[in-house]
């Protein structure tokens, strides 16, 4: 089954480019219930409303096109991208709907049993329940889930909350779309790693980032890490530093040539260069990967605490909101 040749691009990598889609949502009415703790406006990973002193909910949608050709493992790949969501706002996953965009004449019903069977996996995995889900015809296979999960209304971890000073953690290393464009392209890539990068729930993750006492929180997938580690300086108010050396790789992705770097990774950068800074020495092949559109990446804490999980790969800094170096 070759699944990737079915779709323009590859897991994260579709998505709409951030720099299109800012000023849209930005444009959207502003949110006035006052249940609703957090909503887009900071474009958080999840939204949280609360429901009593004690319980508020955390819902998100994420789905995708396949970014491996094996069904199951694009099922079990795109459902733990999902539920990163949850984790990413301190919260834990209750339930999942199934969202599905599938060729079914074409592909079949045992490609489709795969691609579930590998959701519903991950999913149980992750302590939830497949609970219904939703399916459209479509050319181009998507999957995805929506995702709820539970939280105390005080515990909740946004993007907003870092202070400089602060370490940036990172709990993945990166280059899952330079693998997969590079396997895509004919290339020999590490493929194994990135599916194992891929397939590891961030539940341990974000147990060590509480733990540790993280300030700001959110997961590393298609705008990249600078993308949005832009994001979560912008929200905190603070700007960042990074070390292009710290920044963990998956093995043999620093190596791969430049018929690696699929169009999702491209448009990530040229939006990274209108907030981040270079510096001279940084070798072009780092300053991709800390623009690689990621699937199903790692978690990036901003914690005034060491982290039993990940790398330090920098810090937050006084500075202009959301602006970025890279040294």
């Amino acid at each position: 089954m070759r699944l990737m040749e079915l779709s323009h691009g590859a897991g994260c990598g579709c998505k709409l480019p951030a720099a299109a889609l800012a000023p849209i949502v930005a444009a959207l009415p502003a949110n006035t219930d006052p249940r609703v703790l957090v909503d887009a406006s900071t474009n958080d990973d999840a939204a949280v409303v609360k429901l009593t002193d004690d319980v508020a909910i955390v819902q998100t949608a994420d789905f995708f096109t396949p970014i491996v050709n094996d069904p199951y493992l694009f099922g079990q790949i795109a459902a733990t991208n999902a539920l990163s969501d949850i984790y990413a706002m301190g919260a834990t996953p209750v339930s999942a709907i199934n969202l599905l965009a599938f060729p079914l004449e074409e592909l079949g019903d045992r490609v489709l049993g795969e691609i579930l069977r590998g959701g519903a996996d991950a999913v149980a995995a992750a302590g939830a329940s497949i609970v219904g889900g939703h399916s459209i015809d479509d050319p181009e296979p998507k999957y995805g889930l929506a995702v709820t999960g539970v939280v105390h209304p005080d515990e909740v971890l946004t993007n907003a909350g870092g202070q400089p000073g602060n370490a940036l953690v990172l709990t993945k290393p990166l280059g899952v779309s330079l693998v997969s464009t590079a396997v895509k392209r004919g290339y020999v890539a590490a493929m194994d790693r990135a599916i194992e990068v891929m397939i590891t729930l961030n539940d341990r993750a974000a147990a060590s980032a509480r733990s540790a006492g993280a300030t700001a929180l959110t997961d590393v997938t298609g705008f990249g890490l600078l993308g949005h580690l832009h994001e979560l300086a912008l929200a905190s108010g603070c700007a960042a530093e990074v070390l292009a050396d710290d920044v963990p790789a998956i093995d043999g992705v620093l190596e791969l040539t430049d018929a690696a770097i699929s169009g999702g990774t491209r448009r990530n950068r040229e939006y990274a260069e209108t907030f981040t800074t270079f510096a001279y020495g940084v070798p072009e092949a780092r300053r991709w990967l800390v623009c690689d559109a990621m699937t199903s990446g790692g978690l990036l804490a901003a914690t005034p605490n060491a982290m039993d999980e990940g790398w330090v790969i920098g810090r937050l800094v006084e500075g202009e909101p959301g602006t970025i170096t890279v040294a």
